[in-house]
């Protein structure tokens, strides 16, 4: 399913939401959230964020993959990347993304 040039596509429990189909993740990045009600919502928030903060990386395609675990979900945020990377640098600056506790409040709650 396509949703506004973005690939949307539901396994089982999970939800993946990325540029371009079928997603690749080239790096990858995961965090444990509470239960939420909407996947899709809270994939597109993720992505958002993500973007704002990689969006001076060339080649970046986001892929956010959001899927239900014991307790609650698991995000996995990263993306595809043309070309090199320094891939230790732009992981953490996902985790910075993935574990700032205004973005998990405002994501959790939109989500809900």
């Amino acid at each position: 399913m396509q949703v506004k040039g973005w690939h949307m596509a539901r396994e089982g429990g999970a939800v993946t939401l990325a540029r371009r189909n079928p997603a690749r993740f080239d790096l990858k990045v995961e965090t444990q959230l509470p239960p939420v009600g909407r996947l899709e919502r809270l994939a597109h928030q993720v992505r958002q964020d993500l973007w704002r903060a990689l969006r001076d990386l060339r080649g970046f395609a986001p892929v956010v993959r959001v899927r239900l675990c014991a307790g609650g979900v698991t995000v996995e945020a990263g993306g595809e990347v043309a070309g090199a990377l320094p891939r230790k640098a732009i992981e953490a600056r996902i985790a910075e993304v993935l574990e700032d506790r205004a973005n998990r409040a405002r994501w959790v709650t939109w989500a809900a």
